[in-house]
């Protein structure tokens, strides 16, 4: 089994996107380590997930606490943003 992670720039359709073989915190906090590296200094970053547990564990509570530029907004796991994300990814 794979779980993958995507992060899509809804400005620029721009996608980022890595695959891991687990689904815990400690890859998705890798991940979100991967955009803060790509993102450029002084720009915020609005992080639209759903409300998987792995998103609220609190090492990555802790990792956004750090990070103010970072706002974090939760959606149903049936959200539509989502659908945006997969068509994406389909691509």
């Amino acid at each position: 089994m794979t779980s993958l992670f995507a992060a899509l720039d809804i400005a620029t359709g721009a996608g980022i996107g890595k695959c891991y073989k687990r689904h815990r915190a400690t890859e998705f906090l890798d991940f979100l380590k991967r955009i803060d590296a790509q993102m450029p200094e002084g720009l915020d970053v609005h992080l639209v997930m759903d409300n998987y547990a792995t998103h609220k564990r609190p090492k990555i509570k802790a990792w956004l606490a750090c990070r103010p530029h970072w706002h974090v907004h939760f959606t149903p796991t049936s959200a539509s943003w989502i659908n945006q994300v997969e068509r994406w990814l389909q691509s």
